[in-house]
């Protein structure tokens, strides 16, 4: 796979060069493990709304989406009734799509339960984490056996809008696995961030 080669003169992961705002995206957070429920949630919830959509819409209109759902603190989004949709419905700063929007405040509740019989978000999409020597070549797949797994889980649980594709996405995002390209220069500090990394229990 060719790389990008960003304005420092150092290789990137190819789809870098897909927009400006995904340099800073990919540097900083795309593929450091992330074990903060409420960061978790909200990826969750931004995967969800990109279905069908690019991640670059959905980046772009990020901190619409914080300001419109209370930062995705879901215990608040919890709490929403028909008056939320209804105002989110017509808040051209986020994706109106009535399903997806009810999709966040069911996964909220779903959310909720899930801190209650497993002790938090983190520590049930850890477990969903695969053997870093089973993974094939960086992005050369779009799901994996785990990221049908996790699906499947939270299909069980009753979350909405969120099939493997998307898992896998989040497992990606979240860092889950290491899919960087083997060139790109932020595969080792990501790898490094991975080792040093607690995993939840």
């Amino acid at each position: 796979m060719s790389d990008f080669i960003a304005p420092d003169g150092h290789p990137r992961c190819l789809w870098c060069g897909g927009a400006a705002e995904f340099l800073p995206y990919h540097d900083n957070e795309w593929g450091f493990p992330v074990a903060n429920d409420q960061r978790l949630f909200e990826k969750l919830c931004l995967e969800s709304f990109q279905s069908g959509l690019s991640w670059r819409t959905i980046l772009n209109k990020r901190e619409n989406f914080r300001a419109a759902f209370h930062h995705f603190d879901f215990q608040k989004v919890a709490q929403f009734g028909e008056d939320d949709v209804q105002q989110l419905l017509q808040n051209a700063g986020i994706i109106r799509h009535r399903g997806k929007i009810e999709a966040v405040i069911n996964n909220a509740l779903r959310a909720q339960e899930m801190v209650e019989q497993e002790g938090s978000l983190a520590a049930f999409f850890w477990r969903f984490e695969p053997d870093a020597d089973s993974l094939p070549p960086p992005q050369t797949q779009v799901t994996s056996p785990e990221s049908i797994a996790l699906s499947k889980a939270l299909k069980k649980r009753g979350w909405k809008f969120f099939g493997p594709t998307t898992a896998f996405a989040f497992m990606q995002a979240m860092g889950l696995i290491n899919d960087h390209s083997l060139t790109c220069i932020t595969r080792v500090q990501v790898a490094q961030a991975r080792q040093q990394f607690k995993r939840p229990i």
